[in-house]
């Protein structure tokens, strides 16, 4: 794959300070893209974020936005149309986790999960579509989880939030086809990520289901993000990529 393989393209990534989206956004900037870092409420990991970005990006920025609301998301994409260009590439990465029994998970847990999971990849998506659509070029990547996958007693919400990311998917990749923008969708396992440990407590029993007997470091979930936005992936619309280390 060409070093430069995203030269003069725009990516926007949600959730890029910190975890598997600092990752991404360090890896496309090697790749040659101008990086849009969205982050909502720690400045001081976005603007980390950036300086390692920054080193490697012809062009970066950090822009805030609480993904579930649309008035942030109009407002971001118009900031990073302003200052970068029209976006070709959008990562859906931002997201929320937890565990939680059953009998203490509160509607309101539930509404939240949904807000940020599943209402943000739409609303960003919805930002960015028709301009792609137009130019006849655009590549997504949503990131899921493995939770959409398979069974989670304690992670309901986050899990129903998951697969609804995994069909979402799906259903825009069929419908912007014929515009020549592919959506698909990367479902990490276990990642050494400050969302993923803290969500996940019992660490040594999921490693103990993985073939690969480990968990992921985000620049590993990163590569394949990278795979699915480049023309390497030129034949691969509406998929989930499970990157578990052979959990599935």
């Amino acid at each position: 794959m060409s070093q430069q393989v995203f030269e003069n393209r725009t990516v926007l990534v949600t959730g890029g300070s910190r975890g598997i989206g600092r990752a991404v956004c360090e890896t496309l900037a090697v790749g040659g893209a101008r990086v849009a870092i969205n982050f909502q409420t720690n400045e001081q990991a976005a603007n980390e974020a950036l300086a390692a970005v920054e080193e490697k990006a012809k062009k970066a920025m950090i822009v805030q936005a609480d993904v579930s609301r649309e008035d942030h998301v109009e407002r971001m994409v118009a900031e990073v149309r302003e200052k970068l260009g029209p976006i070709d590439l959008l990562v859906n990465n931002a997201g929320i986790a937890e565990s939680v029994v059953h009998d203490q998970l509160s509607f309101e847990s539930w509404k939240r999960m949904f807000e940020v999971n599943v209402d943000g990849p739409f609303l960003v998506t919805w930002a960015v579509k028709d301009e792609m659509i137009e130019r006849r070029f655009g590549r997504i990547v949503n990131v899921s989880s493995l939770a959409g996958l398979v069974r989670k007693k304690e992670m309901i919400h986050y899990a129903t939030t998951k697969a609804a990311v995994n069909s979402f998917t799906r259903h825009c990749a069929l419908a912007f086809a014929p515009y020549n923008v592919r959506v698909n969708c990367v479902a990490p396992g276990l990642t050494n990520t400050r969302l993923s440990l803290s969500a996940n407590p019992d660490v040594p029993h999921l490693i103990g289901l993985t073939a690969l007997g480990r968990m992921a470091e985000p620049s590993e979930i990163a590569d394949v993000v990278r795979f699915l936005l480049s023309e390497e992936s030129s034949f691969i619309t509406g998929q989930t990529v499970s990157a578990c280390g052979g959990r599935v």
